[in-house]
């Protein structure tokens, strides 16, 4: 689905940059060669390029600034909560990237900009579409629905990934005649209202399995309103996902084994507990543009599946979070202390969440079927023991699910869709909301976690030593001897009667369920409330990995400032052109 017009759709917004958003002088409005006008674009087939267009921005790779640092994974806001460290060679995104994680980022910091850029470009391609849909007259009234709810929902998630990482931002929408406009309202209502249409217009199945569908839609309205505390909202909401929901393809939601959501093979992907991702393909005559660009860099950096670059391995203290008491629970507060977890010293010889081994690549631990990850993995001492597993495919997959394009990077473009909300985020976030809710129970959120939980308890999902990695199932047979001393088990009865205990086990839940997944950060933002709460886990993480990374050093969370990414300064110097005045104020504790 994504490589359908893409190309052309590159063109088509450029133009209508233009020919819609204002431009006033005589000698612009001459027809550029080689592009479509609007009028040509008025009809079921130019609206429908339009909205491929809207949807080929999901992956953070194209339009005007689009790359590396841009990811929709959000890789880069996933290292700056503690998942990972940013890799590569130290000097290697040593100016833009590196500040994120260490919290010394400028306001004219590059990657800060570019991802500003590149939502507000996708946020364009939403408002053409649906200026653009007017005009056409060959559209049924059901297609207009469909179109038009599709199109919000994607213009409601680009704008939430907006608010998440600059909070105060401007809203413009396809009847926004000036673009110049402040950043003084809050734009949650504008949010939720998008996403709200998408629910209420879009059908619950779609011919095409990528596509957002009214279950999809009624998901991202619930977690809007988790990031507003709005639990009362949220909760019913969440229960009908749960229990009526289905996929764009008309499976039922449910949990599937856990390396499955991660498979680059065509059976495996879009499976009922894909509530919503980015569609990837290779092979395809794109040159790559439609793979896991821009995750291309979250590769190991030489040898088995990787090429460059090295960026974005797991932490130590990421890995430490897996530990598991004698019950087989989580140390909540002490899985920094005793022994580190892979240490070539003095290892940690306890129990482990088995879900570590399907998150990292660990020394002495199977790596799907590429063998035990070599030292060359590693780009650079200082990036620690381990490297990313989630997004990388089994060496039997390579010939098919791989790039073969003339790309640098081609061999870490795969069809490895790019996960934006998986079914055990929704159930995470239900057990948060019954937790929290004025109506909500303490026994089903218990249920909740215990289901996610069982999953990882599986032990058909474990991965074993001197067995054979299956593809094709996601399975390692032999099952036999386990790669490590596994042991989790669920939370017992009446556990969650203790509010501030139950809060605490979802919190970790869900960080150990989607680490590496982009959540992180966020999650540690909407939790804080003011307390400080976020500041005081990251510079946690800071301080106590900075002995094996050294490059961490001086990095410090600031409470107040730090929560959100800074508003680029060189769009505020352009919303001030007009008067000499700036519309856009910087965000507090950033010095323009």
């Amino acid at each position: 689905m994504k490589n359908i017009f893409l190309k052309t759709n590159l063109l088509l917004t450029g133009l209508l940059l233009c020919s819609t958003w204002g431009c006033n002088k005589s000698f612009l409005d001459q027809q550029p060669l080689g592009v479509l006008s609007a009028t040509v674009l008025a009809n079921k087939q130019g609206v429908e390029s339009l909205l491929v267009g809207a949807y080929s921005m999901l992956d953070g790779y194209g339009g005007n600034s689009g790359g590396t640092r841009s990811p929709g994974s959000n890789w880069v806001m996933s290292m700056a909560a503690g998942d990972a460290y940013k890799g590569s060679s130290p000097s290697d995104g040593a100016a833009d990237v590196q500040p994120i994680q260490l919290f010394n980022m400028t306001t004219s910091n590059t990657a800060v900009s570019a991802k500003w850029l590149f939502e507000f470009d996708a946020i364009q391609r939403c408002n053409d579409v649906l200026r653009t849909i007017p005009l056409a007259t060959d559209i049924s009234d059901e297609d207009i629905k469909r179109i038009t709810g599709e199109t919000r929902f994607l213009r409601g998630f680009y704008y939430f990934e907006l608010k998440k990482i600059y909070n105060q931002v401007p809203y413009i929408d396809e009847n926004t005649k000036d673009v110049n406009q402040p950043n003084d309202k809050d734009i949650w209502p504008n949010i939720e209202a998008d996403f709200q249409y998408a629910v209420d217009n879009l059908p619950p199945t779609q011919a095409l399995r990528g596509r957002a569908n009214s279950w999809a839609a009624m998901a991202y309205l619930a977690k809007a309103y988790m990031f507003q505390h709005k639990f009362d909202a949220a909760l019913p909401l969440l229960t009908k996902v749960i229990n009526e929901g289905v996929t764009a393809g008309g499976q039922k939601y449910v949990l599937v084994p856990f390396q499955q959501n991660f498979s680059p093979q065509a059976a495996q992907k879009n499976s009922g507990e894909s509530v919503w991702a980015c569609q990837t393909s290779v092979n395809d005559g794109s040159n790559g543009s439609n793979g896991n660009r821009p995750d291309d860099l979250n590769f190991p950096y030489n040898g088995g599946p990787g090429a460059c670059c090295g960026y974005f391995p797991p932490s130590q203290s990421l890995a430490n979070s897996f530990k598991t008491d004698a019950n087989g629970l989580p140390l909540f507060t002490s899985f920094d202390t005793g022994n580190d977890v892979s240490d070539p010293t003095t290892p940690y010889t306890g129990t482990l969440d088995p879900r570590i081994d399907l998150t990292m690549g660990r020394p002495n631990i199977p790596y799907l079927d590429w063998g035990y990850p070599q030292p060359s993995w590693i780009r650079d001492p200082t990036n620690g023991r381990f490297t990313p597993r989630k997004n990388v495919y089994s060496q039997s997959e390579r010939a098919t699910n791989v790039s073969n394009e003339s790309y640098w990077g081609s061999p870490e473009i795969t069809t490895n869709n790019i996960n934006l909300m998986r079914f055990s985020d929704v159930i995470l976030m239900a057990a948060e909301a019954e937790i929290e809710a004025s109506a909500g129970n303490a026994d089903r959120a218990l249920a909740y976690v215990n289901q996610i939980r069982a999953r990882a308890a599986d032990a058909s999902g474990w991965v074993y030593k001197n067995a054979t990695y299956d593809a094709g199932t996601s399975q390692y047979t032999p099952q036999t001897t386990p790669a490590d001393k596994y042991l989790i088990k669920p939370y017992p009865a009446g556990a969650f009667n203790d509010k501030s205990y139950a809060r605490t086990a979802i919190h970790f839940e869900r960080k150990i369920e989607l680490a590496m997944e982009g959540h992180r950060f966020f999650d540690l933002q909407r939790w804080d409330l003011g307390t400080g709460s976020m500041a005081n886990e990251i510079n946690a993480f800071l301080q106590y990995d900075v002995k094996i990374n050294t490059t961490l050093k001086g990095g410090f969370f600031t409470k107040g400032r730090n929560e959100y990414l800074p508003i680029p300064q060189q769009q505020i110097d352009l919303s001030a052109a007009a008067t000499g005045v700036p519309l856009l104020v910087q965000n507090p504790g950033y010095v323009n």
